[in-house]
């Protein structure tokens, strides 16, 4: 065994896809006391007194591991919804192996113990990597700035009140500038709230005749320009979550071109669905951004494709069963995702030709780790041992039920889709392996 006590992993004959070296080519991986070695045709491969595991990956692609930037793991607080443990374990079975897990628990991740016991818990769950992010006002009450410091020098990548946008612009500005000396990103959740009060899906024709109050675009986008506008005065990296809306993209693109230091994150609902699947008020389909129309999913995806979009995020956000059952308006936000993120990123983006796989792999892991700072994102010599292999044309019907998530909250349930991880290595250790 060596040093790190994981066996050297040998990742034979697949399709290796690597955006950061622009790689996409046939050979092997090996991996070893917990980095990358070698990459390429390798031929036989000495073990050097070291136990070796050859795993064939034929047909396959071998890809650095992805990376999600925007998660909801519960814990602490919600523990009967999921933990960190079996949040960290669904991440693994979806191919990422490390995960960023959002501040909104109970208490909220708002100072440097609540930082330290998240990563403690990751610890012990010995599966994807947990990345915390701290809350930018204490309690997320968007009154008082949290303590960014010690929550950096405790673990955090980031700084986040998501779910709550920061209402105050002086305070939005104060973090931006605060989070600048760290070099962190200040993620916000784009909602102006005198617009969105009491909505529960897009506002439009949909939404009428369902008698559903709506929430417009327009709620996003005030928010999402007066962020960039606030980062252009103060230099800080704005981060904006979850954009759901072509208006939103189009202004994106307006602040990159100004060279105003912001990304963004799109999930694979709103780059999938649109607002008729909240037909039937199944309140699976129920988020925060809603689901908007086909207009705005073309929109999104292009700005995938373009880069206006920097990085695909999950928000995996898993509810209790009974909380979903209530009347549509009185039923939480949000979905699961960790589990179904690759498949509906293949089938809805790759599969339909939108845009190419090695693009996919970049907005799920090259992209993220660079933004977010974080190890990974690459198969380059000498790199962790981080590494994710995928059928990419695997065909399978999405069951709940068996997942690892506690979560079962999915509007993909029953769906066919095409795409499914066969492998997660985590530091050199295979974390999840699909049985057949």
């Amino acid at each position: 065994m060596n040093r790190t006590g994981a066996p050297m992993i040998l990742l034979r004959g697949g399709r290796i896809l690597d955006p950061s070296q622009q790689l996409d080519e046939t050979g092997d991986v090996l991996l070893s006391e917990g980095v990358v070695e070698a990459v390429g045709r390798l031929g036989e491969v000495r073990r050097d007194g070291n136990e070796l595991e050859t795993i064939d990956c034929a047909g396959r692609v071998v890809s650095p591991v992805f990376i999600d930037v925007h998660c909801h793991l519960r814990e602490p607080g919600r523990e009967e919804v999921e933990t960190i443990a079996s949040g960290a374990r669904a991440a693994a079975a979806g191919g990422f192996t490390a995960v960023c897990a959002m501040p909104n628990t109970d208490p909220v991740t708002d100072n440097q113990a609540a930082v330290g016991f998240i990563l403690s818990q990751a610890r012990r769950a010995a599966a994807a990597r947990v990345y915390p992010i701290g809350a930018i006002s204490i309690g997320e009450k968007g009154e008082t700035l949290a303590e960014f410091g010690e929550m950096v020098g405790a673990g955090a990548v980031a700084v986040s009140d998501d779910g709550k946008p920061v209402v105050s612009a002086q305070l939005m500005r104060t973090a931006l500038e605060y989070a600048r000396t760290f070099g962190i990103p200040v993620a916000d959740h784009c909602e102006e709230p005198t617009l969105a009060a009491g909505g529960a899906m897009n506002e439009g024709i949909t939404s009428a005749r369902l008698g559903l109050r709506g929430i417009p675009a327009e709620a996003e986008e005030i928010m999402a320009i007066r962020d960039m506008l606030l980062a252009r005065l103060t230099g800080g990296h704005i981060h904006l979550c979850h954009m759901s809306t072509r208006g939103s993209v189009e202004l994106i693109r307006w602040g990159k071109e100004r060279g105003i230091n912001v990304t963004a994150e799109v999930c694979p609902h709103h780059l999938s669905l649109t607002e008729e699947a909240v037909e039937g008020y199944d309140t699976n389909a129920k988020m925060n951004p809603p689901l908007r129309t086909a207009a705005d999913v073309e929109a999104l995806q292009a700005a995938v494709k373009d880069g206006t979009i920097d990085v695909i995020a999950t928000d995996h956000a898993p509810h209790h069963y009974d909380e979903k059952e209530r009347e549509f308006a009185d039923a939480p936000n949000g979905i699961i995702g960790l589990e179904t993120a690759l498949a509906v990123n293949l089938t809805w983006l790759v599969h339909s030709g939108i845009v190419a796989l090695p693009l996919l792999v970049e907005r799920m892991s090259c992209a993220p780790a660079r933004l977010f700072k974080l190890p990974g994102g690459t198969l380059r010599k000498g790199a962790i041992a981080d590494v994710t292999v995928f059928d990419p044309d695997a065909v399978w019907t999405v069951d709940a039920t068996k997942f690892a998530s506690k979560g079962r909250n999915t509007p993909y349930a029953g769906r066919e889709l095409r795409g499914l991880v066969a492998l997660t290595v985590v530091d050199g250790r295979v974390i999840h392996r699909r049985s057949s």
